[in-house]
């Protein structure tokens, strides 16, 4: 068993790892705190799910709109510097919510543009950050696991963080969640400051403009088809199924007749689901099977929104939400790995910009169209549509899984991520997209 947990934990061994998740791990908790402490904070201001909604939109949409740049300047410029400026504009965001709230000032527009900002510095920060990673593990044996538990630091972060704001809303209100957001910055940048850096320059800057660089990106990602299948499907659970989440409140208060508690419960066992499956990952030690993993969790993840939308008592509430957690990230977790074990280094950041602008990007249009259509027909519709779409797109990709593993086979053989043996198929270098 003990062997079991260190295999489990083996990307912890590079010391840059170690730091960088410490650093993280303490700064997620206060976004999480923060992120309920919005949502609570509108609901209570506004009783409506559409601003809930358009909140969400603000926060998350303009992550989609900057990521592409952010992505080709990640593979030009100096990550590590990227991720810095980032995190000390999201820190600063923080400082100023937690002021107008605490001294009674804050409106629903205020937090809007706030929101949009946290956007804004996220399109530059996601894309850097996971390109930071795979510099920070020495090993490339070791990324898939590194990965893996960057998803568990991250879902570890999402239980713990809205059950403490669950507990501080009902004692003090939204401020003191908000300041404690802002203090988590300093772990984040006091464990950047430790890591060696040298390695986290982009590539060498290539010619033309920045926007070429972009194109470049998409014409690579989409003329490859294993990345273009699974950035296919993270775009349509992004925009049908993961938008739940912003109803929460709705749940929370109007479905289960709960407070801001309840919305910390429900949070957190969604969270608690996703922990479990990430350290499931953490547990496979090969990527082969990744697709099959993926259609499953797609359906799982779907099957547990459609089981939510009809409950009407808290703790099986909670159970739900951890079916649906645990299949949510497993999908978006197995995604990342394929992308990161199969896209070259030159186009790492844009590729990844890609992923933040499907995982994270879209899921805004999403939230503005679920609290759009909760308004005419209730959130546990809306959340049933969304369940029963995604097992209908986790169908589809598994008929697609035949054709593309036969494409990354040789990949994978050349990079020696798996034994080679005998096959028919093209070269790694004949399947490569082209820039």
């Amino acid at each position: 068993m003990l062997d079991r947990v260190r295999f489990s934990l083996r990307a912890l061994r590079h010391r840059d790892v170690r730091l960088f998740f410490a650093g993280q791990g303490t700064s997620l908790v206060g976004t999480w705190m923060q992120q309920v402490a919005v949502s609570w904070l509108v609901y209570r201001l506004t009783d409506s799910p559409l601003l809930l909604g358009v909140v969400s939109f603000g926060s998350q949409f303009p992550t989609f709109l900057i990521a592409p740049v952010g992505g080709a300047l990640a593979d030009r410029w100096n990550r590590y510097r990227m991720v810095v400026l980032a995190q000390t504009l999201s820190m600063l965001q923080a400082i100023v919510l937690a002021v107008l709230v605490l001294t009674g000032a804050v409106q629903v527009w205020h937090v809007f543009a706030l929101s949009v900002f946290l956007g804004l510095a996220n399109g530059l920060d996601v894309p850097a950050r996971q390109s930071m990673l795979v510099r920070l593990v020495r090993d490339r044996e070791d990324l898939p696991n590194a990965i893996a538990l960057q998803s568990a630091m991250f879902n570890s972060a999402r239980l713990v963080g809205p059950a403490l704001a669950g507990v501080l809303i009902g004692l003090w209100g939204e401020g003191p969640v908000f300041v404690l957001n802002a203090l988590s910055y300093v772990a984040v940048l006091v464990a950047l400051a430790q890591l060696d850096v040298s390695r986290q320059q982009g590539g060498a800057t290539a010619p033309g403009s920045v926007l070429r660089a972009v194109g470049e990106g998409f014409r690579y990602a989409f003329g490859f088809a294993p990345i273009r299948a699974v950035l296919s499907l993270l775009t349509l659970i992004s925009l049908v199924g993961i938008p739940y989440a912003v109803l929460l409140p709705v749940f929370a208060r109007d479905v289960l007749g709960g407070d801001a508690s309840t919305l910390g419960l429900l949070s957190s066992a969604a969270g608690l689901g996703a922990l479990l499956g990430t350290l499931y990952l953490a547990s496979r030690s090969t990527v082969r099977g990744l697709g099959r993993v993926i259609a499953s969790a797609t359906v799982v993840f779907g099957a547990g929104l459609i089981a939510f939308s009809f409950s009407r008592d808290v703790l099986l509430s909670a159970g739900l939400l951890m079916v649906t957690g645990f299949g949510v990230v497993v999908a978006t977790a197995s995604i990342n790995t394929i992308l990161q074990t199969l896209v070259e280094e030159g186009m790492r950041g844009r590729i990844m910009s890609l992923y933040t602008m499907a995982f994270i990007g879209l899921a805004p249009v999403g939230s503005l169209l679920g609290g759009a259509l909760a308004v005419r027909i209730g959130a546990p519709v809306t959340v049933l549509l969304g369940g029963a779409t995604s097992i209908l797109v986790g169908a589809w990709f598994a008929t697609r899984i035949t054709g593309l593993r036969e494409i990354v086979h040789p990949i994978y053989v050349r990079m020696g991520i798996i034994p080679e043996v005998a096959t028919g198929l093209q070269s790694a270098s004949e399947l490569r997209p082209r820039g």
